[in-house]
This record gives structure tokens, C-alpha cells and sequence, in this order.
């Protein structure tokens, strides 16, 4: 074959090999990504302000303090003074609770409503990496903004969701929009995210998550959540032993 025919055919396989070698890795992206929603990190503690809204009503707000180790967390209620002391806790794949009144902690699910929209596996330390595996679908601009697409699929029934698509930024490696699917694939929410506040990690600053809002896709229901007080600290370990809960 003349050397010209075959230009064309190298030069596509060349652009070939560049795109895939420009396209990022999805499971680590999506790794990175969890960091800024205190996923993966060695102590760290913040605060959660839970806004439910259902149409125009208001519902009761709550107040809650995270902290939360690598995989493991422990959300505990501050108000309404009524619920103040009640906690619960996630360590890998499973969950407890306890509450004054209760003789022992005991199991829940991810997938339970906390709040509003707000499912207790949403208020936990997010570990994405750990409970699906992540595909690349796609590039997209999100208001301005260069984004990955990411298809993940649950690795297991513990999760809060069953598939999620979700919205990376190219350039600070956060989530920037998710929404979540039943196992059937019918949409059940949208969130968006915003990061306003940075915190030390490995020598640098890195972005951590200030607001989630959480929109129900088949009805007119939300929660804002709003964080703050995020800071790296120690925690410890006996913040994640179950019998520390009673």
C-alpha cells in the first residue's frame, strides 16, 4: 500500500492514543473527589445545618456535628434540644443509631430518610470510591464550568443508592452535581454541590463541601444542608466502637 494511504489511518490512531491517554482514570477521580466530602481523610470534623422544605412550608431545622475518620463517622444531633445526643454511626458498610429511650443501638440503613430528603447515608463521611465502581460516560460544561461525567454503579445493597451519575470538575477534582437512580433507573434525586470552605491535606489546601442541596425528582420537596466548622483533627478511635454509643 502507498505510503500516503496510510497516513490517515496513523494519524487517527494517533489521536487515539492521545485522547485515551489524556482521559483520567475514573475510580481515581472519583476517589479524589470524596476527599472534599470527608471521604478517605484521617480525622476530620465539621458541622451540618439540615433545612427540609416541602413547597412554600418549612419543616423543623437540625443541627448536627460530624466526625469522621477514613471510612468510618459518627453524626450526633445538637438540636432541637429534644433529639440533642442522639447518634449515629457508620463504620465501612453499616450503620447504627441510638437516641435516648433506646436500650441499645440499633441497625439502619443508608437508604432511611434522616430529614426531609436527606437519607442518613448522605449525612455520613462520603466513601464513593469504596461502595461503586465508576465508569467515564462522557465530558460536559456545567454552568460555565468543564466537568467529567461518571456512571457509578453500586458494589453492594449497603449503599445509599442504587447508580449515580455524577459531575466532576476537570480542574478542582470535586463533585459538582449528582443524580441519584433507583436499581429500575428512575431518577429519585438531584443534588448540587458548593465548596466554601478549604482545609489541610497532604501540604496543601484542598476544597471541602459548604452546601448540598437535595431536590426530590418526583415531588417539590428539598433539603439544604449547609456546612461549616470543617477542620482536620484526631479522632478517636473509640468515637467508631459501637459500645461507645450507649
Amino acid at each position: 500500500m502507498p505510503r500516503f494511504f496510510r497516513l490517515p489511518a496513523l494519524f487517527a490512531a494517533l489521536l487515539a492514543s492521545c485522547a485515551a491517554a489524556a482521559a483520567p482514570d475514573a475510580q481515581t477521580l472519583l476517589q479524589r473527589s470524596d476527599h472534599a466530602r470527608g471521604g478517605g481523610l484521617p480525622g476530620i470534623v465539621w458541622e451540618i445545618r439540615l433545612i427540609p422544605r416541602e413547597g412554600d412550608r418549612l419543616r423543623e431545622e437540625q443541627r448536627l456535628e460530624v466526625r469522621a475518620v477514613d471510612d468510618a463517622s459518627v453524626a450526633e444531633t445538637l438540636e432541637p434540644a429534644r433529639f440533642r445526643g442522639s447518634r449515629v454511626l457508620q463504620v465501612g458498610r453499616n450503620m447504627w443509631l441510638t437516641k435516648t429511650g433506646l436500650a441499645k443501638p440499633i441497625p439502619i440503613s443508608p437508604r432511611q430518610r434522616m430529614t426531609g430528603q436527606a437519607a442518613n447515608g448522605d449525612i455520613a463521611a462520603t466513601n464513593y470510591a469504596a461502595d461503586y465502581g465508576a465508569t467515564l460516560a462522557g465530558e460536559e460544561n456545567l454552568d460555565g464550568e468543564a466537568c467529567y461525567v461518571l456512571e457509578l454503579a453500586a458494589r453492594h445493597k449497603h449503599t445509599t443508592y442504587d447508580r449515580v451519575r455524577y459531575w466532576v470538575s476537570r480542574n478542582r477534582e470535586v463533585a459538582v452535581k449528582a443524580e441519584f437512580y433507583s436499581v429500575s433507573g428512575k431518577l429519585l434525586k438531584t443534588a448540587l454541590f458548593e465548596y466554601g470552605q478549604e482545609i489541610p491535606y497532604q501540604g496543601h489546601g484542598i476544597p471541602f463541601v459548604s452546601r448540598m442541596l437535595i431536590r426530590d425528582a418526583l415531588g417539590d420537596g428539598e433539603t439544604d444542608m449547609r456546612y461549616s466548622q470543617a477542620k482536620v483533627r484526631p479522632v478517636p478511635a473509640a468515637e467508631f466502637e459501637l459500645g461507645q454509643l450507649r
